[in-house]
């Protein structure tokens, strides 16, 4: 269906994609995967003709229609979220129109007109139903529950909905239209995990090809049969067959095969620079013990064969068999420090509700508790509440009833999803600086802990992707002293490796920690809890399948 031949792509100097090929056949769902900034985005650009590349092609099949969900999704504020859902299959609106035209053309014609319009009728009714005629009006209603847009009233205008309903909006938008090839950057943006999961099943019952970009790996583990994944650092692809389960397998292997390789090939040349050194030593000795031409031919028949081996050895180096050294690349290492424990009763909600207009709550009657060293996630449907619970955890609102209590000597250090909180014209130097009295060294030897390294810790925070600001959150908290973390999202924009290496690194934290997401590897690994807020009540479950046992 979809055949990416030897793609490449610049911007200035820096290569973004480099002799990129795979093919996509019908019913293969594929995840292209690789790190922030890696060119995921700017090849399903140009496969969708948006972009072009400086070298290769892309090739589709005849009649092949391509549906394509971007990060940044546009929509036109004017439409109704009717005409935005119908607006996804190109010639249906028109169709509509047209059939709902010659229904009143029908009921007002006399006897002798109206064979002729029946006629009309019956063509326009043919490529109504081509179209997905009234099937797909129920398609539309259907995908818009799943997603989460049921309760609204698809007569408003998509200016009315907030940056996340417009994701959404899109997404069913999209799906709700089958195309032949879905192309999907992020569509796990903004969804809860009852939406995840009922992505999951669409896409599995999808019978066209998929493409797929997304950081949840539990989606990528269930749905895609290969996976095509490119490298920062050479910017080339390899193709890998099976699920992500099988990537990562067969990219420890490889990694580890490198490594033997690697190490074979430094003993190697350890070996021949250690008889090099060993040949020109007896060649001075030669040379200096005496000054007879038999000792000086000998000399430098010795330094002869010291020199043939240096060449041997560049040659080896400069062979195409050189294996390089695997890039492992940075984890994050947190180092808290002495965190003072503080009391057993970390945080304590009594009877806690809220309500912004006082008649629609949130939650409410909640009297729950969070211990020391526990690690609660609280999860539950968009627009629930869990950011708002969150904010009067930390202060930051009043609740409209009940109250919390933070125990005693608990230093609540706290990562807003929307990241308001830090100044975009600071420097993370100057954002560390400005937390704790260390000098211009110590602060640049934190930040590298947080994977800020050289001229980065100059970069003002504004000019920061998400995914570096999340980090320097992190350290922000950190070089803080708190001893109770509340995290909102704080793997949003970070890729699947960094996520895992967060997870170990916030593992390690001997405190306590409330945190929402909706990623579900992350979940299992490392929750020892989980709040939901569920029709207006907050309630406590051990672990996923205790929640959705009783759910």
């Amino acid at each position: 269906m979809l055949q990416v031949s030897h793609i490449s792509k610049s911007y200035g100097i820096q290569t973004v994609l480099e002799d990129v090929t795979f093919v996509l056949n019908k019913g293969e769902r594929l995840a292209l995967i690789g790190p922030n900034g890696c060119g995921k985005t700017t090849l399903l650009r140009i496969i969708t003709g948006l972009e072009q590349a400086d070298a290769g092609t892309v090739s589709l099949g005849s009649d092949l229609v391509i549906g394509y969900l971007p990060q940044g999704l546009e929509l036109s504020s004017e439409q109704t979220i009717d005409e935005a859902m119908r607006s996804g299959i190109a010639g249906y609106q028109p169709a509509r129109q047209d059939l709902e035209r010659l229904e009143i053309a029908m009921s007002d014609a006399g006897s002798e007109a109206l064979p002729a319009i029946l006629s009309q009728y019956d063509e326009a009714l043919e490529r109504f139903e081509a179209l997905g005629g009234y099937v797909l009006e129920h398609r539309c209603e259907q995908t818009l529950a799943h997603l989460g847009l049921g309760d609204l009233d698809t007569g408003q205008s998509v200016g009315s909905l907030s940056g996340g309903q417009k994701t959404r909006l899109g997404l069913a938008r999209l799906l709700a239209a089958e195309p032949d090839i879905l192309l999907l950057d992020e569509p796990t943006n903004h969804l809860d995990i009852k939406a995840i999961e009922w992505l999951e099943e669409f896409l599995l019952s999808h019978r066209g090809a998929v493409l797929l970009v997304s950081h949840d790996r539990t989606l990528l583990d269930r749905c895609v049969s290969g996976v095509v994944a490119i490298d920062e650092k050479t910017h080339t692809a390899a193709v890998y067959s099976g699920g992500y389960i099988d990537y990562a397998e067969a990219r420890d292997k490889a990694l580890e095969k490198q490594w033997a390789q690697w190490q074979d090939q430094q003993e190697k040349v350890h070996q021949l620079e250690e008889s090099i050194r060993k040949v020109s030593a007896r060649a001075d000795r030669y040379q200096n013990i005496s000054k007879d031409d038999f000792q000086r031919r000998k000399s430098k028949m010795v330094m002869q064969k010291a020199t043939a081996q240096s060449a041997r050895l560049q040659r080896y180096i400069e062979s195409e068999d050189r294996v390089d050294k695997p890039i492992t690349g940075w984890n994050i290492k947190l180092d808290f420090g002495h965190t003072p424990r503080g009391g057993q009763e970390v945080i304590v909600l009594c009877n806690a509700g809220h309500s912004y207009d006082g008649c629609r709550w949130l939650f409410r009657g909640a009297d729950l508790m969070v211990q020391h060293g526990e690690r609660i996630v609280l999860v539950g449907p968009n627009g629930c509440g869990k950011s708002t619970l969150l904010k009067a955890v930390v202060g930051h609102i009043d609740l409209a009833e009940g109250e919390v209590k933070i125990g005693a000597n608990i230093h609540v250090g706290y990562m807003p999803q929307e990241q308001e909180t830090l100044d975009p014209n600071l420097t993370p130097l100057g954002l560390v600086q400005s937390v704790s009295a260390i000098n211009e060294t110590e602060a640049r030897n934190f930040l590298h802990l947080f994977l800020f390294a050289g001229d980065e810790v100059f970069t003002p925070v504004g000019a920061l992707s998400y995914g570096e600001r999340s980090r320097l959150l992190l350290a922000k908290l950190v070089l803080g002293g708190s001893n109770c973390l509340v995290l909102d999202e704080p793997l949003n924009h970070l890729d699947i490796m960094s996520r895992e290496r967060l997870g170990e690194a916030l593992a390690t934290f001997p405190g306590t920690m409330l945190i929402t997401t909706h990623d579900r590897a992350f979940i299992d690994r490392f929750a020892t809890g989980l709040w939901t807020i569920i029709n207006g009540a907050l309630r406590q479950f051990v672990d996923r399948a205790d929640m959705e046992a009783h759910v």
